[in-house]
């Protein structure tokens, strides 16, 4: 897996994430997968390959951490397959490097895997050029409303899709016997508190958060797109150790960001987590659901792409 020279700037925090969290979360996120978007992925992809058969399916995940998404994308997805993990943090790509070796696509073959180490925030046309599939997961909501705008571009340009998953819509909620409970004091006190946190600058620019990827699908509309989104949320059952753990960390999460964006509100805050971390602890039968979007966008029947360097204009010059 030889890695891009590109240097990366350093991130705001923000936008930073460990390795165990992103350990922590890896389950969460497989489980909650549309599997018809990643269906009208998997169908879109063959028929690229139909129309390019000598070419390999050229699909780059931005912001990949540790690389899950491709891990468990690639399986699911035609082949042969040549992916390009993007993200600005070397040792996450270190790490996505080793556990991908024995990636595999649907057909049993293992893909050519690059990786590149580049901040998000440098994205433009040429960095996608001959994309057929553009990936992203649990990084949309990072990022400006202008980024979104370069990539929506970008897109429409290469005439690549898109596959974004797990970004987040705002909402969450604690369920017994699948029906809502009522909330706790403050529940949506720490929720706006934390979505207005979610907005700030990460580096980039005010993010959009909970608003990213509907904004995202309507750019993609006003550009010719055929876009599906489809709800992802977490469901976290509280009895299950490793995703109580999880919803122990989200709610120390929830706690940090609204005390920081409410300071004068941190008593009043504390005493909320104190309520929900001690239902967490207690590992009774409830479940935590966290509310994310997926989205599939295919692009316009006629787009640059079908001048590929690759394709049969270009191999009948």
């Amino acid at each position: 897996m030889p890695t891009h020279p590109d240097a990366a700037a350093p991130r705001h925090p923000d936008a930073c994430f460990d390795a165990d969290w992103l350990a922590l979360r890896a389950a969460a996120d497989r489980a909650a997968r549309a599997p018809r978007l990643e269906a009208l992925a998997a169908a879109w992809l063959q028929g690229r390959r139909r129309r390019h058969p000598q070419a390999p399916l050229r699909l780059m995940d931005l912001g990949c951490g540790s690389g899950a998404n491709a891990r468990h994308l690639a399986p699911r997805l035609p082949g042969p397959q040549q992916w390009t993990l993007v993200d600005h943090d070397a040792g996450l790509l270190e790490r996505a490097r080793t556990l991908g070796a024995d990636l595999r696509d649907a057909q049993g073959a293992k893909p050519q895997v690059h990786t590149r180490c580049r901040d998000l925030g440098t994205l433009a046309a040429p960095a996608l050029a001959d994309t057929d599939l553009v990936c992203a997961s649990a990084v949309l909501d990072l990022m400006p409303a202008s980024w979104l705008v370069r990539l929506a571009d970008a897109c429409t340009s290469t005439g690549c899709a898109l596959l974004i998953t797990q970004s987040v819509d705002g909402t969450w909620r604690f369920l017994t016997h699948g029906s809502a409970e009522p909330p706790v004091p403050d529940d949506a006190f720490v929720r706006d508190a934390f979505n207005a946190h979610q907005r700030r600058d990460k580096g980039l620019g005010a993010a959009l958060g909970p608003d990213a990827a509907p904004a995202l699908a309507e750019l993609l509309a006003a550009r010719g797109f055929d876009v599906e989104t489809a709800a992802s949320p977490w469901r976290l059952d509280l009895a299950a150790p490793p995703q109580a753990a999880l919803a122990c960390a989200l709610i120390d999460g929830w706690r940090d960001a609204a005390t920081a964006q409410c300071p004068h509100a941190a008593a009043r805050i504390a005493a909320w987590h104190a309520r929900r971390s001690a239902q967490c602890a207690a590992r009774g039968k409830e479940v935590l659901e966290v509310g994310h979007l997926d989205l599939f966008a295919s692009p316009p029947v006629a787009t640059p792409a079908a001048l590929r360097p690759d394709g049969p204009a270009a191999r009948a010059r």
